[in-house]
């Protein structure tokens, strides 16, 4: 019994070595995939979280192009077109300016300034350009109504933090959004034919946010000298308006009667308008 002893002592701590020898081998296979697909989860969710804001800044870099209304001047007509991008004038063109004549070398001269002043000034507020004085002020009228159009375009202030407040207050701020829309959108009224002792005269104006931005004269003079007179007359006259807003403008001298009338019509018109 003595001999035996020291036999079973060894079979038994053989045995305990290769059972743990055994668990050992068992044990680091299973740990290794699983911490390499913990490793690898991590930079998936990152490059998901990081698409959507290169989406929304693309979205926030698109462009679009506005046309002003065209303002007839004294040497012909003046329209401006706007590239705008966020709200920015990225670029201004002249698509329409008068031609003919000294018109050619000064529209040459003036435009090209005119447009290059809208791009920096981002408003109507630019200095005229020497020399072209009809061509400058019907530029700058043009680019004031296209902005107008890019300003009634775009979306009110806190218009997207509406939607979270209360429903009771939610449809009373959708009802006054619509008015105000339909507001700011751009109308035309024509005023009454009125009488002259040398023919009828009618006014017709484009209002957009009770502000003038277009006058123009649909019925004048005409035959003889009143073809004369109403050529120099209305498109001075269509100036004033629009600069004053209001039927509060001075006469053209020599053509007393056409002013009257022209004043007479617009005034009907404005009160159409409600201004």
């Amino acid at each position: 019994m003595r001999k035996s002893h020291p036999i079973r002592r060894v079979v038994l701590a053989t045995a305990a070595t290769v059972s743990g020898v055994v668990l050992l081998l068992s044990l680091k296979p299973a740990s290794d995939p699983a911490s390499a697909s913990a490793a690898g989860a991590a930079p998936q969710q990152t490059a998901a979280a990081q698409e959507s804001p290169q989406g929304g800044a693309e979205q926030a870099g698109a462009q679009g192009t506005v046309t002003g209304d065209v303002t007839q001047t004294q040497y012909g007509p003046v329209q401006v077109r706007l590239t705008v991008s966020g709200g920015k004038i990225t670029k201004a063109e002249a698509v329409q300016a008068p031609k003919g004549g000294t018109s050619d070398q000064k529209t040459a001269l003036s435009v090209p300034k005119l447009n290059q002043e809208a791009v920096a000034a981002q408003s109507a507020d630019i200095d005229s350009v020497s020399g072209a004085t009809y061509t400058s002020a019907g530029y700058k009228k043009s680019l004031q109504s296209a902005l107008d159009k890019v300003k009634a375009a775009a979306p009110a202030p806190g218009s997207g933090s509406k939607p979270g407040s209360g429903s009771g207050s939610g449809s009373n701020s959708g009802s006054g959004g619509a008015g105000s829309a339909e507001a700011a959108a751009p109308r035309t009224v024509t005023g009454k034919a009125v009488q002259t002792a040398y023919g009828a005269v009618q006014v017709r104006i484009t209002v957009s946010g009770k502000k003038i931005t277009k006058a123009e004269a649909v019925q004048a003079p005409k035959g003889g000298t009143s073809d004369q007179k109403t050529a120099l007359s209305v498109p001075k006259l269509n100036q004033e308006a629009v600069a004053a807003g209001s039927a509060d403008i001075d006469s053209v001298s020599g053509a007393t009667y056409t002013s009257t009338g022209y004043k007479q019509s617009l005034q009907s018109a404005l009160d159409q308008a409600g201004g």
